[in-house]
Parts: C-alpha cells; structure tokens; sequence
C-alpha cells in the first residue's frame, strides 16, 4: 500500500470545524427565502403593528422556539426505551435547527430596519457577529474600519466584498471556537438522564438567544418609526 492517498491538498469539508460552517451555510441558504414569512407571521395579530413591535415580536418568537426544540430533544434521553445513541443524533439535529433559527432572526430583523442583504457574504457577517455577540461587533469594526455604532447597516452600505472575506475568515474561526464547543457540551448535556437533560438544553439554548437578542440591538440600533 503506497502514501499516494495521503497526497495532495487536503479536501475542504476534511478540515476541523469545516462541517459547522457548512451548515451554517445550509441555515442561512434555507431560512433567506422565508424572512418576509416570518415577519407577515409577526405582525399577524396586529398587522398595524409598528416596526418596533414587530421586531419585539420576533425576539420573543426566537426566544421561545429555540427554549423549546433544546428542551424537547434534551427531554428525550428520559424517556422509556430511548438510548444514548438515538438521544445524541436527535440532538445533533437540532443544533441544525438552531442554527436555522438563529439565521431567521437575524435576517428577519434586519429586514424590518430596512438593510436588505442580498449577497450570500453580507448575509454570513450579519448572522455570525449577532450570534457570536461583542466579539463578533468587536471583530467587524476592527477589520472594516468603521468606528461608528450600529454596524449591521454598514456592513450592507459601506464594507467592500474583499473586506468581508477578510470578516468572515475571522468569524468562522471564532464561530467553530465558540458555537461549535459550546455545542458540543450542549449535546452531551442533553442526554443526561431524568429530565436533566430537558433542563440543560432549554436553559442553554435560552441564554444563547438572549445572547443573540441583545447583539442585534447593538447591530441595528433602535428600530425605524414607521414603515418604508
């Protein structure tokens, strides 16, 4: 057996921490299409309801849901006849529809403030500096320059593509860090036995859209007082 297989460069998805990029990716390529769904479903009961209603709307439907599929999954490894195993690939599962959750948001409330984002890189800065908090604000306005608040309306009118790249490199190291650890301690909490498991992923999974909440208020600052 020869080392030819060993040669070459190494494949993309091969590299540590790649496949939680790559579904990111998945979240954000799949939730795009349906912001102005989830908006039309904010401004459901009140459809007068302005924008800063709407987007407190969206924080509490974001909150709520992502409470719900941790405890849900973490909830699972209690019950009869359920095993490790089944309990740990349901949980991997839904740290995919967290990440879709946590795209929807983002995208949801950036919409609603008017920053339309089309370009697939712009839509990574937004999603990964809110879910990663101040030091994903930290991070964009170092490398874009941009000393003044608010950077989720200057990432879409001022950065220059080539300079996002440059973001987004930084932002995926400290995503696979940070989402990716945090994660991983989050699934084996989920399987523990006895509804602790139930109480481990709620509890985490709120304080990570709490995070998140908090983060794009700083991005978009106060919402717009009316409608475009």
């Amino acid at each position: 057996m020869t080392s030819d297989a060993l040669d070459g460069p190494v494949p993309e998805a091969a590299v540590p921490g790649q496949r939680v990029l790559d579904l990111l990716d998945k979240a954000i390529a799949v939730q795009s299409p349906l912001v102005r769904k989830n908006i039309a479903r904010a401004r459901q009961r009140n459809p007068e309801a302005s924008p800063e209603q709407v987007i407190r709307n969206l924080e509490r439907m974001y909150v709520s849901a992502l409470t719900g599929t941790g405890a849900a999954v973490g909830g699972t490894a209690a019950a009869p006849g359920v095993g490790t195993g089944i309990a740990l690939a349901l949980s991997a599962g839904e740290a995919l529809s967290s990440l879709e959750l946590s795209a929807l948001f983002a995208l949801s409330v950036a919409e609603v403030h008017g920053v339309g984002i089309d370009e697939v890189e712009r839509r990574r800065t937004i999603v990964m500096g809110i879910m990663l908090g101040g030091s994903g604000s930290a991070t964009i306005t170092k490398v874009a320059e941009r000393t003044g608040q608010h950077w989720g309306r200057q990432v879409v009118a001022k950065v220059p593509r080539e300079t996002l790249k440059q973001i987004n490199k930084i932002l995926g190291k400290n995503f696979i860090t940070k989402y990716g650890t945090k994660q991983g301690i989050i699934v084996l909490g989920r399987v523990a036995p006895f509804g602790i498991g139930a109480l481990v992923g709620g509890g985490a999974n709120a304080a990570m859209a709490t995070l998140a909440v908090k983060a794009s208020r700083r991005a978009f600052g106060p919402p717009p007082p009316s409608w475009p």
